[in-house]
């Protein structure tokens, strides 16, 4: 793969960064907004709080979203994947794996600890 400059992968992270206004936990990883934001949805936390471009822990570049302590539960089920949203544009602008799957129950909080998005270094 070709050189990419950190200022490029940085601008990528910033506009995560800039248009997330919903991280969305699910049962599943969604593919689409739709996804996201309905079909695999089972809590929501509104504006999560994501940190500036830096260093990826081994490589690369990486945002930290910040951990979770109140996020709104409104499904039943096994949430093991996140997914950022830019609602507004119903844009899926990027998912994961949790670091470990989560029972939740409808009407309850989830919590998450933080957790980070890396663009890895082009080899």
């Amino acid at each position: 793969m070709a050189y990419i400059n950190d200022d490029i992968l940085d601008l990528a992270l910033s506009g995560i960064d800039d248009d997330t206004e919903n991280l969305y936990i699910c049962s599943q990883e969604p593919t689409t907004y739709a996804e996201a934001q309905t079909t695999y949805k089972l809590g929501t936390k509104a504006t999560p709080a994501i940190g500036a471009p830096e260093n990826g822990a081994s490589n690369g570049r990486r945002i930290i979203v910040a951990a979770i302590t109140d996020g709104t539960v409104d499904g039943t089920g096994t949430a093991t994947h996140y997914a950022l949203t830019d609602n507004s544009a119903s844009k899926l602008l990027a998912t994961g794996a949790l670091s470990s799957s989560q029972a939740v129950t409808s009407g309850n909080t989830f919590t998450l600890t933080e957790f980070s998005v890396t663009i890895p270094d082009a080899v």
